[in-house]
């Protein structure tokens, strides 16, 4: 499985342009376009679009950036992973200790259950994660797994790990901002995972399904990528990552990645990532709106 993945996302990454004389100088000019808007910021920023899985776009693809929470999409794989050896199912629930729960950071789970031993379907933790980015959530994910070297184990059993380090939990963040840089990706391979998320594995059972469904409810990030979708019919599944202030006072990572179906039946997987921005926070998710606002305004016209 995982040497078939590789090989598929070689492939992938490789098509830098589809058939066709028009198609091909649409995403030359998309490309262009992108290419000199990064060009203007007082940030590194990374971007990977891949339309009908078949043409890839990218700038500074190649290169790692911090994910920030973007980490709780592939360990919400893992976790399916690992609920499949364990025979466990979304309804089967968990014990969550009090001694687990973290005070000091963000969990809206905490602030609905208050600081108390629960039991809570898999499902409403992942939710947890997914839909809300709860730190809490993630951090017990990561306990249930056996840590995060198991849960690397885990993605790499199916081939999620390709371009993707999970090195450090959340309360490892919150102890330490700078250990947030083990947790990496380069824009091409989130791009690849949620391309492969979105057209294969949530096809392949219902745990993955009900993953999709979260992503499609995200909570966090409505001034980012959804930004630019403006058609009641436009689908985003997508995930968010926020950093922290760092010494220089720049904000040292602000991210989006996800899967957008439009309204004319084009689809896409896009990963934007920013990285020591000179910006405010707002001004940095401004950043990916702009961005998600260049590419569906070309791939919204193109089949009229």
């Amino acid at each position: 499985m995982k040497h078939i993945f590789c090989i598929v996302a070689s492939m992938v990454m490789l098509l830098s342009y589809g058939c066709g004389g028009q198609k091909t100088s649409a995403r030359a000019q998309l490309e262009k376009e992108l290419k000199e808007y990064v060009a203007s910021l007082n940030s590194r920023v990374g971007i990977a679009i891949i339309i009908n899985r078949v043409d890839t776009i990218e700038v500074n693809g190649h290169k790692d950036f911090p994910m920030m929470s973007v980490m709780k999409f592939p360990q919400a794989l893992a976790a399916v992973e690992w609920m499949n050896r364990n025979g466990i199912g979304m309804t089967d629930s968990v014990t969550i200790k009090e001694s687990l729960l973290d005070e000091n950071t963000y969990s809206p789970m905490l602030k609905k259950y208050e600081k108390s031993t629960m039991r809570i379907p898999f499902s409403e933790l992942i939710g947890w994660s997914l839909i809300e980015s709860d730190n809490n959530a993630c951090d017990i994910l990561f306990n249930i797994m056996g840590g995060i070297d198991e849960t690397m184990v885990l993605l790499s059993s199916i081939g999620a790990d390709n371009g993707i380090t999970i090195g450090a939990t959340e309360h490892d963040m919150y102890e330490n901002n700078y250990t947030s840089y083990l947790n990496r990706s380069t824009p091409i391979a989130m791009a690849v995972l949620f391309d492969r998320f979105d057209n294969e594995l949530r096809h392949t059972e219902k745990k993955y399904e009900d993953i999709a469904i979260m992503l499609e409810k995200c909570n966090t990030g409505k001034d980012r990528l959804p930004k630019a979708l403006v058609h009641k019919n436009d689908v985003i599944g997508h995930k968010t990552g926020t950093g922290f202030s760092n010494d220089e006072g720049r904000i040292s990572a602000l991210n989006d990645c996800g899967y957008i179906h439009l309204s004319n039946g084009t689809n896409y997987t896009i990963a934007v990532f920013t990285a020591d921005s000179g910006y405010d926070a707002d001004s940095s998710a401004a950043i990916i709106a702009n961005i998600s606002e260049i590419v569906y305004n070309s791939l919204q016209n193109e089949n009229r």
